[in-house]
């Protein structure tokens, strides 16, 4: 059952519809997104360190057929920024314990949406970080690109999914809080 939150519009516009009754649709498309791009970062992963792959040749699976996937720096700061949004949009549907993992999530994100933009403004201008040849994020000055980002993809995702499953296993003061129809039947 909806709570009266999502019945008496207590979010406002859109964000009655992507927090309150359709939450878990949204919710399901958003993980779905995040672990295909998630299973790109995998894909190069095992390219290099299981396959032997030189790191310019590990595009995963879709930057096989088509490369510019791979670096241009557009695409990898669109997604960030997706990520950013979904994040973003899809919060006030989380309660209790689900809303403090899911801002977790989201913090992270900031940091790593920040570092893309910091790409792309190399990208766009040719003024690398240190006069580097390539742009250079802040902590892939200390680290190698495709760890960084396998590492930021992992931090991002796991208090994410600790937050969607605790969301649909509430407390019982949690779920009297909830907007959604998202939480598994008592």
């Amino acid at each position: 059952m909806v709570s009266e939150a999502a019945s008496t519009g207590r979010f406002p516009g859109r964000m009655a519809v992507v927090n309150g009754p359709q939450h878990k649709t949204w919710l399901n498309v958003f993980l779905v997104i995040v672990v295909a791009h998630w299973a790109e970062h995998v894909a190069q992963a095992v390219q290099i360190y299981a396959l032997g792959w030189p790191a310019a040749e590990a595009r995963g699976v879709l930057g096989r057929p088509f490369p510019w996937l791979v670096t241009s720096e557009w695409m990898h700061y669109g997604y960030a920024l997706l990520m950013l949004v979904g994040l973003i949009l899809l919060r006030k549907g989380f309660t209790g314990r689900s809303r403090t993992w899911w801002n977790i999530s989201l913090g992270i994100q900031v940091w790593h949406h920040l570092e893309h933009l910091l790409l792309l403004l190399q990208a766009l201008t040719g003024n690398h970080l240190l006069g580097r040849p390539v742009p250079t994020s802040i902590l892939q000055l200390a680290f190698p690109r495709v760890e960084l980002h396998l590492f930021y993809n992992a931090v991002v995702f796991v208090p994410m999914v600790v937050a969607m499953v605790l969301h649909r296993r509430p407390r019982e003061s949690e779920r009297a809080a909830m907007s959604c129809n998202c939480a598994v039947r008592a």
